[in-house]
């Protein structure tokens, strides 16, 4: 992750669960088992260059292991 989310993220919704988890495997292999879940949401990022931007970010999360493998996906200014 080359940026630094720095307000909350809104507008959270979830993408895909379960079997529809195309790296489920992979997930339950290096993070635990858990109810994984594909997730999408918007932030203001702070990026290498110290640029604020407002994005799309995308990442995997399971109760009780939480957030993993946050990547932004697209700028929305």
């Amino acid at each position: 992750m080359n940026f630094d989310i720095i307000d909350e993220i809104t507008e959270i919704e979830t993408i895909a669960k379960g079997s529809g988890i195309r790296e489920l495997n992979r997930l339950k292999k290096f993070y635990g088992l858990g109810s994984w879940k594909k997730m999408k949401g918007i932030a203001h990022i702070r990026l290498s260059s110290g640029k604020i931007k407002l994005a799309e970010l995308h990442w995997y999360e399971a109760h009780g292991i939480g957030k993993k493998e946050i990547k932004r996906k697209r700028y929305l200014e």
